[in-house]
């Protein structure tokens, strides 16, 4: 009598064999929301990845407050400086992961996470170069993301953010 695992692998039972993956790539949008998470996303980017797109946000100074002549359509760019519309990458999109580094307020965090939940898009935050930074400066960019992120990660060096989109199909 065959065992249950080599009974699997006659023809007999190939034909009840799915051929496909059990799951496809996720459309993943990496947004750096700070200069030093720039140069991380940069350096990301020149990975091989399946269907991952890697954004920086532009700087808020200059947006209106109170709504005033307010548009989300430039709250992007792509690595090459091109402006993207927000709504429409986070229309495309399985997942936003933003990338802040410690010690900063990452203020865009709020209109990601707002345009994501409209769409119903989880987000994800990474902290990076928590190591370099005092336990005041990690807690302001804690504080800042956590109401924006159903998942907010600590990442003590690039290399976990690597591996985690590599896990998610990216």
């Amino acid at each position: 009598m065959l065992s249950e695992s080599a009974r699997m692998t006659t023809a007999e039972e190939a034909r009840f064999r799915i051929d496909y993956p059990n799951s496809k790539a996720r459309a993943i949008k990496v947004i750096a929301l700070d200069e030093p998470s720039e140069r991380v996303v940069k350096r990301l980017a020149q990975g091989s990845w399946q269907r991952a797109t890697f954004l920086t946000a532009l700087k808020l100074d200059g947006a209106p407050r109170g709504g005033a002549g307010w548009s989300m359509q430039a709250w992007l760019s792509d690595l090459a400086g091109r402006t993207k519309d927000l709504v429409d990458e986070v229309a495309s999109a399985d997942l936003m992961v933003m990338v802040a580094s410690a010690g900063t307020g990452a203020e865009a965090a709020a209109v990601i996470a707002e345009a994501c939940a409209v769409r119903k898009v989880m987000t994800t935050a990474l902290i990076i170069d928590s190591k370099s930074k005092s336990d005041e400066e990690l807690s302001k960019t804690l504080a800042s993301l956590r109401p924006h992120a159903s998942m907010l990660v600590i990442a003590h060096d690039e290399e976990y953010i690597e591996t985690m989109l590599a896990a998610l199909r990216a």
